[in-house]
C-alpha cells in the first residue's frame, strides 16, 4: 500500500501541482465592450492605450494566487485522487522490460478509469476553482498529469545522474522531486551543431529542476531560443520574470504530515 510518504505519492502530487500551478499562472485579459471609433481616433489612441495598459506577464498572474493557500489545495487534491489510481500504477517503477506504449498504460484509458472511480467532490472542486469547465472534463485535467506520472516513474537513470543536484537550480526547493531539463533541447540539437551555435561537448548539459519551474522554461521561450540564448542556470537567472517566478514557487511548500 502506498503511502503520501511515497516516493511514487510525491511524483504524482508534483505532477498535479505543475498542472495546477501552469493554470494559476495563465494571463487572463477581460475584455469590455466598447464604442466604435473612426480610424483617426484608433490611430491616435494606440500608443496611449499600449502604456496604460500594457499586456499581462506571467508574474501578474500568478502572484495574485496565495503559495500557502495553493500548496494546500494541490495537497489536497494529489492525496485524494492518488488512492483512486489503479495500484500497479501507484507502485510502478522503472524496469528494463517496461512497456508505457501498451493501452493498460496510455493517459486516455488511465484517466477514464480514474476518473470512473473518484470522489466527486475532486472535479466539483476542479470545477468550482475554474481548474475545468465542467465536472465531465475530469479526464482530459488528469490525462496530462499521469502522462507524466507514468513517464517519470518509469525512465531509467540518466546518464548524467552524477550531476544532480540537491534542490532545484532555479526555486532551489531541496525537498521536491527533480527531473532533469536540457539546456539545450535534444529537438534542436542537429540545427544546434549546423548553425555553429554550441560545440558538440555542450550538448547533453542538463539543469534540475522541479516540475513547476521545468515547465515555467519551456513556456518562457522556444526550443530554438532555449539553445541560443538561455543554455545556462546563469543565464536563465538573469531574467526578470524568472527571479520573481522563483520567489513565488519556492514559497509553494507541503504541509508536513
Amino acid at each position: 500500500m502506498t503511502t503520501p510518504d511515497s516516493e511514487n505519492y510525491q511524483i504524482f502530487r508534483d505532477c498535479v501541482s505543475s498542472a495546477i500551478v501552469a493554470k494559476s499562472s495563465q494571463p487572463t485579459q477581460s475584455k469590455k465592450a466598447r464604442r466604435p471609433r473612426t480610424q483617426r481616433q484608433k490611430t491616435s489612441s494606440t500608443s496611449t492605450t499600449q502604456r496604460a495598459n500594457p499586456d499581462p506577464t506571467p508574474q501578474d498572474d500568478f502572484t495574485r494566487t496565495d503559495p500557502e493557500d495553493l500548496a494546500d489545495f494541490i495537497d489536497f487534491i494529489a492525496n485524494e485522487t492518488f488512492p483512486s489510481l489503479p495500484p500497479h500504477i501507484q507502485t510502478l517503477q522503472y524496469t528494463p522490460t517496461i512497456d508505457i506504449t501498451t493501452p493498460e498504460y496510455t493517459p486516455k484509458h488511465l484517466s477514464e478509469r480514474t476518473a470512473h472511480i473518484l470522489d466527486p467532490s475532486i472535479p466539483d472542486t476542479l470545477t468550482a476553482y475554474g481548474l475545468i469547465d465542467t465536472p465531465g472534463d475530469i479526464p482530459s485535467f488528469l490525462a496530462p498529469i499521469l502522462s507524466e506520472y507514468v513517464n517519470s516513474v518509469t525512465k531509467p537513470p540518466p546518464v548524467w545522474a552524477n550531476t544532480r543536484a540537491s534542490a532545484c537550480e532555479i526555486c532551489e526547493r531541496d525537498w521536491i522531486p527533480l527531473s532533469y531539463h536540457h539546456l539545450i533541447p535534444k529537438s534542436v540539437h542537429a540545427k544546434v551543431l549546423k548553425k555553429g551555435w554550441h560545440e558538440e561537448w555542450r550538448l547533453d548539459s542538463v539543469a534540475w529542476l522541479c516540475r513547476a519551474c521545468h515547465s515555467f522554461v519551456h513556456r518562457m521561450a522556444s526550443n530554438e531560443e532555449l539553445a541560443r540564448e538561455w543554455f545556462t542556470v546563469e543565464r536563465i537567472w538573469e531574467r526578470e520574470d524568472v527571479r520573481n517566478w522563483a520567489a513565488w514557487v519556492g514559497r509553494v511548500r507541503w504541509k508536513a504530515r
